[in-house]
């Protein structure tokens, strides 16, 4: 279908490899560093609370989750969202993850407009992403004259999903460079543990673009399958 499956491979499979690359930097680095204490012995929740709170942020809950790494900030309930392996751990990577993630809340506070971005970017991605490809199916298999127009709309509808990866790039580098800074002046860590830190994050930011090239990489399938077609 659609020319076999060596040309999904084609445009896939870089996206695949730095995918995996990344899963593995990510696994790799957390393992490693979750096993280092840090020497103010600081948990993932207590670093997230006292970041907050530095910003005036008493407001934002910090609550434990569910899930292995399933730390995420929830804009809409003001709740800041940690794993067990980081909200109970004083570990480097325990505290560059907590203050990573409370950095999407002082994001949030300061009005970063690129969180904001995403954030009203979300109810199209979810449609879209589900949506763009079938539409996308069915106007391919319709008559050139007809499907054509209904194809790009589902081209356009998965699109979202390669603006969303796109958007979160910056807010991810963004939120990482606030809990970089913080942490090297907060006194939360030391000196020589924020290399711990920038080794997890920046294994968690390649994870990013990861999803962002294969986003880019399936629209570009999508493209050449649909302009091959028409001069066909």
């Amino acid at each position: 279908m659609f020319g076999g499956y060596g040309l999904y491979i084609l445009f896939s499979l870089p996206a695949l490899i730095l995918g995996f690359w990344a899963q593995i930097r990510v696994q790799s680095a957390f393992n490693k560093y979750s096993r280092v204490r840090t020497y103010a012995g600081l948990s993932g929740a207590q670093i997230a609370r006292r970041m907050l709170d530095s910003v005036g942020l008493s407001n934002v809950r910090v609550e434990q989750s569910h899930g292995f790494l399933s730390d995420h900030y929830d804009p809409r309930a003001k709740v800041l969202r940690l794993s067990p392996q980081v909200y109970q751990s004083n570990s480097v990577a325990a505290a560059g993850v907590a203050a990573h993630e409370a950095g999407h809340a002082i994001q949030d506070a300061s009005g970063y407009a690129m969180l904001q971005l995403r954030t009203a970017l979300v109810p199209g991605v979810q449609l879209g992403s589900w949506l763009g490809p079938i539409i996308f199916i069915i106007g391919f298999f319709l008559s050139p004259t007809i499907g054509t127009s209904i194809a790009w709309l589902g081209i356009g509808l998965f699109a979202l999903a390669a603006v969303f990866a796109l958007v979160t790039l910056p807010v991810e580098f963004d939120a990482s460079r606030r809990a970089k800074a913080w942490l090297s002046t907060s006194g939360a860590i030391y000196n020589e543990e924020i290399r711990g830190v920038n080794s997890v994050l920046d294994a968690a930011a390649l994870t990013y673009v990861a999803a962002a090239v294969q986003a880019i990489s399936t629209i570009l399938y999508y493209v050449f399958l649909l302009t091959g077609r028409n001069r066909d």
